[in-house]
């Protein structure tokens, strides 16, 4: 059986107190349970104070098989900002801009350029989805379509190999979208004159949305995935057509990056969990015990508020 934890962001400390809670021990220098197996939703870096501890954490639990992982998509913008675009000599695959630099800033104060490197090359590696038995794991969103292009790309021995990181990072390249459905969310743009402001304080005019519910008689303000948006029109028909809502039947699937911020963790359908409850801006660190069961409880949500 299974135990999930989302968005660590450096935040080391309250990764140790959900292992803790989930009776996870340390054993040789690697945390381990006796009867379960961990998985990590990504996004390890950025943000958070401890990105050094949480790593050494992480990668050896993996490396151990006390644990699986997945990619999360601070792990792809951090390949993208230290690898050079092949095709503009001196630039890279991730603008170094200030807001890019200020997102990864953290990690680049925290890591040296040898444990960066070294940590890079284990992004590299990591899986982009788990289809286990029971159970999916991904870090945004579990779309067929979108995965059956990367599988058909990615090589799981090779990992993501320069070319292959630079179809997933520029836009007019194949991969770029697929990954950013997987990695990212669906979004839709919003109708003009509707915009919100995100975390960051950035202006968006497109919305992530509940790829997991069908579209058919929502407003922009019900199918996204923030109550930001102060907008009641119904969804453009294009909207609508183009959707593959997951289905109701299919095995439980969890995910991490969207930022909730409710004050105690709940499902966001019957079989679709999201683990990721802003521990970075103040939230907390959210873990699932998986015992099996198909149609998911939030009972089973497991986390420690903050004081």
């Amino acid at each position: 059986m299974y135990d999930l934890i989302g968005d660590i962001h450096g935040h080391a400390d309250e990764l140790e107190q959900l292992l803790d809670i989930l009776e996870y021990r340390k054993i040789n220098g690697v945390y381990r349970h006796p009867e379960r197996q961990l998985i990590f939703l990504g996004d390890f870096i950025d943000r958070g104070p401890k990105i050094r501890q949480v790593l050494e954490i992480v990668r050896p639990m993996v490396e151990e098989r006390a644990a699986l992982a997945v990619m999360g998509n601070h792990e792809l913008n951090a390949l993208g900002y230290h690898t050079e675009d092949p095709e503009s000599p001196g630039q890279y695959l991730r603008r170094r801009n200030p807001t890019n630099q200020k997102q990864h800033q953290q990690t680049l104060d925290q890591l040296t350029p040898t444990e960066l490197r070294f940590y890079l090359e284990w992004f590299r590696k990591l899986p982009m989805w788990l289809e286990l038995d029971g159970l999916r794991a991904v870090h945004a969103c579990w779309d067929d379509r979108s995965m059956s292009l990367i599988a058909a790309a990615v090589d799981p021995q090779c990992g993501l190999t320069p070319d292959l990181l630079q179809s997933a990072c520029r836009p007019r390249k194949a991969l770029f979208h697929p990954v950013e459905t997987v990695l990212k969310g669906k979004e839709v743009a919003l109708p003009d004159g509707v915009s919100f402001e995100d975390k960051d304080g950035h202006v968006r005019t497109r919305t992530r949305v509940r790829w997991y519910v069908s579209p058919e008689h929502h407003t922009y303000r019900s199918y996204a995935l923030t109550n930001l948006i102060d907008s009641d029109l119904e969804l453009d028909r294009t909207v609508i057509q183009e959707a593959a809502p997951y289905p109701s039947t299919a095995k439980p699937v969890f995910i991490g990056h969207y930022w909730l911020n409710e004050k105690r963790p709940e499902l966001l359908a019957e079989n679709v969990a999201c683990l990721d409850f802003s521990v970075a801006k103040g939230g907390f660190l959210c873990g699932y015990r998986w015992r099996g069961e198909q149609k998911l409880s939030n009972d089973n949500f497991v986390w420690k508020d903050r004081p």
